[in-house]
């Protein structure tokens, strides 16, 4: 069964930092490329930032570039998503997604992930 569990959500101030992780089981998850995405209410999903598991290439939102880092335990089958100087418009439900046909690099788009698998999301909340 495939799996993508996200954790590390929660309350923050502005200017905190919180490191979220996903753990992936029940498929080939060096052969994948590992997205984080996040949706805030009313608004539509966005990419966040991206591993390629294969090649190791990432990618940043801009909006994140800086403040984020991603990175990838390709042994404990998790990617981690570093988050620091939280601000209050980083506040949205993060998901994990895997994408199986990437290639070289990794893409933010969601749509690229809706063929493969999504894991349930960790809700980020950052206040001013």
């Amino acid at each position: 069964e495939v799996q993508l569990q996200a954790s590390g959500g929660g309350l923050v101030q502005a200017g905190g930092y919180l490191r979220l992780s996903c753990a992936a089981s029940g498929f080939t998850f060096d052969d994948y490329a590992i997205g984080w995405f996040r949706q805030a209410p009313g608004k539509e999903r966005e990419g966040v930032s991206c591993i390629n598991n294969s090649d190791g290439s990432t990618a940043y939102k801009y909006s994140v570039k800086g403040r984020f880092t991603i990175s990838s335990d390709n042994a404990k089958n998790t990617v981690y998503l570093q988050m620091n100087s939280l601000k209050p418009e980083d506040t949205a439900v993060y998901y994990c997604a895997a994408d199986g046909g990437s290639g070289d690099g990794c893409s933010l788009s969601p749509i690229i992930y809706d063929k493969d698998y999504w894991g349930k999301g960790t809700q980020v909340t950052v206040s001013r």
